[in-house]
């Protein structure tokens, strides 16, 4: 076994980051990182070398977009009841939501558009449809994008995508930066 395996669960505990996640960030199941810390598993020294670089770039405060983002992202049709959208937020206890369509962002909703909804139509605002009331899209940045950058964008937007090759794989929200920054 490396050394630096060692020093990688020390690394990973100081920081706060769990296995799941370190899993996540190097591209591998969270059952082979709990292996390779418990010395049952001898990885390549690649992967080890990804772990520990993955590590540093949390550690050295560069932080990615990648590292805080939620992923797979919860989303709606244009053609969806707002009932449902009010539904399913208070389910996954959300905020704001993206509008897909065809796997393409093309607006946001969120709880204040959907108040403000109710406040217009009253009871009826249940049967309302999502592009009714939906706004422009939230921005999007790609995996690499440092969280500095995510946190200027979320000062005025509700939501970041993190979009990679052209496929939306996460979405930022000021709570998973107060997460993000709580875990450390």
């Amino acid at each position: 076994m490396f050394p630096e395996i060692e020093e990688i669960r020390r690394k990973r505990k100081k920081l706060g980051v769990s296995q799941k996640k370190l899993a996540e960030l190097v591209g591998v199941s969270q059952p082979l990182i709990a292996r390779i810390e418990a010395g049952k598993f001898d990885p390549k020294l690649s992967l080890v070398k990804k772990m520990m670089r993955v590590l540093e770039e949390i550690e050295g405060g560069r932080v990615e977009a990648r590292v805080v983002m939620n992923s797979p992202v919860i989303s709606v049709s244009p053609n969806d009841l707002l009932k449902r959208v009010a539904e399913l937020m208070m389910e996954k206890e959300i905020s704001q939501i993206p509008v897909m369509e065809n796997d393409e962002p093309v607006g946001g909703i969120t709880e204040a558009d959907i108040v403000k909804a109710v406040l217009e139509k009253g009871s009826r605002a249940e049967s309302v449809r999502v592009r009714e009331i939906m706004s422009e899209p939230f921005p999007a940045v790609d995996p690499e994008e440092s969280v500095n950058t995510v946190s200027k964008l979320l000062m005025e937007h509700p939501a970041v995508l993190v979009v990679d090759k052209g496929k939306v794989v996460g979405i930022i929200t000021k709570q998973d930066v107060m997460k993000f920054l709580t875990q450390n």
